[in-house]
């Protein structure tokens, strides 16, 4: 049985800095493209950062020179670095995994995780 276990949310003022993870369990990261998604309340889920098994990653243009997505295979973990945090970056943020690149990248992981609430204040 799959897992995805987030943790690291939390608040954090304007220009600040949060590093969430994903613990996977049950599957070996090395062959899965995994990535972070975030939702507001009444929008739709929206990718904001994933990288494949090879390390090749993808930013959405409003987290590029801010976040950082990286994944430790031998820990089966997977990270998002959070810098220069903006209000506009308060959401939800979900880790999801996937065989297929384009699967995930298409928002329709077959593995998603819980959530990990990210409150960004002025």
């Amino acid at each position: 049985q799959v897992q995805l276990v987030e943790s690291g949310g939390g608040s954090v003022q304007t220009g600040g800095s949060l590093t969430l993870s994903c613990a996977a369990s049950g599957l070996n990261s090395k062959y899965y493209s995994m990535g972070w998604f975030h939702q507001v309340t009444g929008k739709e889920r929206e990718g904001v950062a994933l990288i494949d098994g090879d390390g090749v990653d993808w930013y959405a243009d409003s987290v590029k020179g801010r976040f950082t997505i990286s994944k430790d295979n031998a820990k089966n973990t997977l990270y998002l670095e959070m810098n220069s945090l903006k209000f506009e970056d308060t959401a939800m943020y979900y880790c999801a995994a996937d065989s297929n690149w384009y699967t995930l990248r298409a928002g329709n992981a077959r593995y998603w995780g819980q959530g990990t609430q990210v409150t960004v204040s002025a």
